[in-house]
């Protein structure tokens, strides 16, 4: 999956990631329980995340 960043620190960016469904959900280092980007919109027929920054933290489950 492919996910390219809009705004903020990271904006402008495109990161390559592991294959695998999207959940929609925050985008993390590794097992960190918190983001900055969220994703907002997922294009199947290429593959592509757009996510754009967000200023507050998720809150935890």
């Amino acid at each position: 999956m492919i996910v390219r960043l809009v705004g903020g620190p990271l904006g402008g960016r495109e990161l390559s990631t592991t294959p695998g469904p999207w959940d929609g959900d925050w985008l993390t280092a590794g097992d960190a329980d918190w983001g900055l980007y969220l994703p907002v919109h997922y294009d199947p027929a290429t593959g592509v995340v757009l996510a754009e920054i967000r200023a507050i933290a998720p809150r935890r489950r």
